[in-house]
């Protein structure tokens, strides 16, 4: 499945595209200090936290996009954040990312699963997983 390792550029250089990250029930980080609300938020509740790296020049992340909008919808008890890897170029770098979209999967903030890649079955999959073990976790 498709990631980008590099960042494209129109013709002229200037060419965006504009990609909504924020649909649905995702939450766009746009500060390490919203990042750390919402990790202590999602602790405090149990939630898993649920983190699309993204580039919106990216079209492997713009492809998955609403995928992973429709999946913030389908389990309302994980919370799902996007990070701009261009926007939070050295916050990103901190967690190494190095293509796009990368996806991590955390609990009280330690990762618990990673894809990189665009690749929705797989993604599915690995949230599927996250959610039966936390419900089988609870009975």
């Amino acid at each position: 499945m498709g990631n980008c390792l590099d960042r494209l550029h129109g013709q002229n250089g200037s060419e965006s595209h504009s990609v909504n990250f924020g649909r649905g029930d995702v939450q766009l980080i746009t500060a390490k200090e919203v990042w750390d609300e919402k990790l202590s938020e999602a602790s405090r509740n149990g939630k898993i936290v649920v983190v699309n790296f993204s580039a919106s020049w990216c079209g492997p992340c713009r492809m998955i996009a609403p995928f992973y909008s429709e999946l913030s919808e389908k389990y309302p008890s994980f919370m799902f954040l996007t990070v701009d890897v261009d926007e939070l170029t050295e916050f990103s770098s901190s967690w190494d990312i190095r293509a796009t979209p990368t996806f991590y999967m955390l609990k009280d903030g330690q990762q618990i699963d990673k894809l990189v890649g665009a690749n929705k079955p797989e993604l599915q999959k690995k949230l599927a997983a996250i959610a039966d073990s936390v419900v089988n976790l609870a009975v």
